[in-house]
């Protein structure tokens, strides 16, 4: 069984190296000390395979501990390794100096820190093993001075046995550089060059250095061309041979092949810098670049200052620009045609980047869809423009992935550097809000980032901060505008319209918060909160006044095929304990109509509910008969912008034509947006059922719609005078 001794001050690093040393071998035992003068007492009475010190200890820094342990009687060989959160490269000289094996720089990196522990507790096993061998071959000697020759003969065949089946390079060689010994193992791998019992090899300068302190050398890393041509790397150790314990009588050597777990730690490395699927840099390589570039900058701009002539004739300073790119609609190539279909697009998109760009210049993947060109050098503003539009065409270019064509554009936002931001961190926030801008512009294309981007995000935080605040206190109140029956001008229900009684803002209209609280994921509580107050108002005015009202509530951002619909209307409905008949669902044509044959059967299920169903803004989608046919819906609201119009023929024209549409299908036909007598004359002429809008009466108050019940529940007159 290992024994492996931990030591440090702090309680708490104690016990992460000690869970460290542990998780290496589960069978070792782990001593953990915060004194290293107690640790030296159970040195002295015990061997350990592995010595983990920190640097810095009130009692004793971790060169002079070292020190003690090299010259305990046990502690010659143990291996050492000193931890320290300090970079003076005074310490690992005076650690290493003081005997020390290995030198780690904390915060330490555990798979690294396990790799190297491992190793130095694996070199630490086999000289104890051969220690321990030489060990009870010297007991044996002492048992009888008869067999001594015999007992000597026998024990040097089973040492040189269990040295040979050591898995690493072993040789010795006495003060005069003749080689005294060479195990199977360096034999296989260095042929001829391994060397002989008896022969004279050329000295080497480390074996000096050993002979020279008496001292074991720290274990290294070297490179070992073998007998094949392999270059193979290999840890290697050098301690003193000693005679009766004493006299100096050589150099033992041993290399440990680790080309293996060199291989994986460049793996991982080039892993935690590059991105898995395009082996671009990723995110976390870019910000490395750019601090870079930008403390290059910094270093350089003294020098451009002390070296180029004041005045008109000084050169404009080189800039950086980085383009955050941002592929449009990645997710519909993903989701219609797989996500094989989508990384080779990903694959092929980071080709055609890097193939764009100047020898310098970088390309990186920061995720998902998202990358950046990191332009390094640009002369002038328009350097960074021609490059950015350069991208913006190329990948407009159709890409081939398996054999299908697919075509795609990119939105991509710019920043500078010096004249936008001065760190990282900055750079791509910037070039993120300008990503984003274009975005919202009608994507395909480039913008350059503007201090007014900035300003604008930034009111964007604070609006979604303060509607998660107005859920959370409950701030958003409804209004609700009559609808009226055009036959008998009595109020036949009335639509639920959302606003925000803001703290210091008064009443905010939807149009100034409802897309931001889309982007921010916040639409889904806001629609049950208008559902479920909704039903409990038609619930307040059917107890209090007798009316069984339809009240309309407008779903155009919820998703009108989700079976979680049906659910969050039913639990409204029997929330409030209101008659399913008596809620109206209005969504957007687009949404009913980007897939009749899924919503059909979904728009069933809230028909067998009981709810009824409208199509608002009916003429502004793309709906064909044909489609409409298949929909089970009760009610289509003819767009305002039709109303607004109506003095044009063809939109009376389109209005008549839908009110016919209505007849032949069954469905009830109300005119939005009406605002003058004239426009409810035409209205009522074109056929129209009912009708809503300022002119018969404006979005009020629960308490000032129950009064306009109370008086007749009619707006007459509805004529046209």
């Amino acid at each position: 069984m290992a024994f492996i001794v931990v030591v440090d001050d702090s309680q708490a690093n104690l016990k992460i190296y000690a869970r460290l040393v542990a998780s290496m071998d589960p069978q070792a035992e782990v001593r953990a000390f915060t004194d290293p003068h107690q640790a030296l007492d159970w040195l002295a009475a015990n061997t350990a395979d592995l010595v983990v010190t920190d640097y810095k200890m009130p009692a004793m820094h971790g060169a002079e501990f070292t020190r003690r342990i090299r010259a305990l009687p046990s502690g010659a060989d143990v291996p050492v390794v000193v931890v320290t959160a300090y970079a003076d490269r005074e310490f690992r000289l005076e650690a290493f100096e003081a005997g020390a094996s290995d030198f780690v720089q904390s915060p330490i990196d555990h798979s690294e820190f396990r790799m190297r522990a491992r190793n130095l507790l694996k070199l630490g096993g086999h000289q104890r093993r051969i220690q321990e061998r030489a060990l009870a071959l010297e007991h044996e000697l002492k048992q009888t001075e008869e067999s001594r020759d015999q007992v000597l003969r026998d024990s040097r065949e089973r040492l040189a046995q269990v040295i040979d089946t050591i898995p690493a390079m072993v040789s010795a060689t006495d003060t005069t550089g003749q080689c005294i010994f060479v195990n199977a193992g360096r034999a296989a791998l260095l042929g001829p060059r391994a060397g002989q019992p008896g022969e004279t090899i050329e000295p080497d300068r480390l074996d000096q250095l050993v002979l020279s302190s008496g001292r074991p050398l720290p274990a290294f890393e070297e490179s070992i061309v073998l007998a094949n041509g392999e270059v193979r790397t290999f840890l290697t150790t050098k301690t003193p041979l000693r005679e009766g314990g004493e006299r100096l009588a050589g150099v033992l050597s041993m290399s440990l092949d680790i080309s293996e777990r060199k291989r994986a730690e460049t793996l991982l490395a080039f892993q935690a810098k590059h991105d898995y699927l395009t082996s671009l840099p990723n995110r976390s390589y870019l910000f490395h670049r750019l601090r870079e570039e930008l403390a290059a900058q910094e270093r350089a701009a003294p020098e451009l200052a002390d070296t180029e002539p004041a005045g008109p004739s000084r050169s404009e300073p080189k800039r950086m620009a980085l383009h955050f790119i941002d592929l449009d609609r990645f997710k519909n190539i993903n989701d219609g045609l797989g996500h094989h279909i989508g990384d080779g697009l990903l694959q092929a998109v980071a080709a055609r980047l890097q193939d764009a760009v100047r020898s310098g210049d970088m390309v990186a993947r920061l995720g998902g869809d998202e990358f950046a060109v990191l332009q390094l050098g640009a002369n002038s503003l328009s350097a960074v423009a021609q490059l950015a539009a350069r991208l913006n065409d190329l990948l407009r270019q159709p890409f081939v992935i398996d054999g299908r064509e697919i075509v795609t554009s990119a939105s991509i936002g710019v920043t500078i550097h010096p004249d936008d931001a001065s760190g990282p961190e900055e750079l791509l926030r910037n070039a993120d809000i300008a990503m984003y801008q274009i975005k919202s512009a009608g994507r395909n294309g480039f913008q350059f980032f503007t201090p007014d981007m900035l300003m604008r995000a930034r009111a964007e935080i604070q609006l979604q901060a303060a509607l998660r605040l107005a859920l959370a206190r409950n701030e958003f109140e409804l209004l609700y505008q009559p609808q009226v029956a055009l036959a008998t001008g009595r109020i036949i229900g009335a639509e639920a319209l959302i606003r925000w009684r803001r703290e210091g803002h008064g009443l905010v209209s939807p149009g100034e918060f409802l897309q931001v609280a889309a982007e921010s994921g916040l639409m889904a509580e806001i629609d049950d909160w208008v559902l479920g107050e909704a039903c409990r108002q038609a619930r307040v005015w059917l107890d209090t006044l007798g009316r069984s009202l339809r009240v309309s509530v407008n779903v155009a951002a919820l998703d009108a095929r989700s079976a979680r619909l049906t659910g969050r209307v039913s639990d409204a409905l029997a929330a409030a304990g209101l008659p399913p008949s008596l809620l109206e669902l209005e969504l957007t044509e687009g949404v009913l109509m980007q897939d009749a044959y899924d919503a059909a059967a979904d728009l069933e299920a809230l028909h067998r509910l009981g709810v009824q169903l409208a199509i608002d803004d009916f003429g502004t989608g793309f709906s064909s008969l044909a489609r409409l046919a298949r929909l089970r819906v009760d009610k289509l609201k003819i767009d305002r912008s039709f109303i607004e119009t109506l003095d044009e023929a063809n939109s009376m024209a389109i209005v008549r034509a839908v009110v016919g549409l209505g007849r032949s299908l069954r469905i009830e036909v109300v005119a939005e947006g009406v605002e003058t007598a004239r426009q409810l004359e035409q209205i009522r002429a074109a056929g129209c059922d009912a009708v809503q809008g300022y002119f018969t009466g404006h979005p009020m108050s629960a308490d000032d719609f129950a009064r306009l019940l109370e008086r007749d529940g009619s707006l007459a007159p509805m004529d046209a005078d």
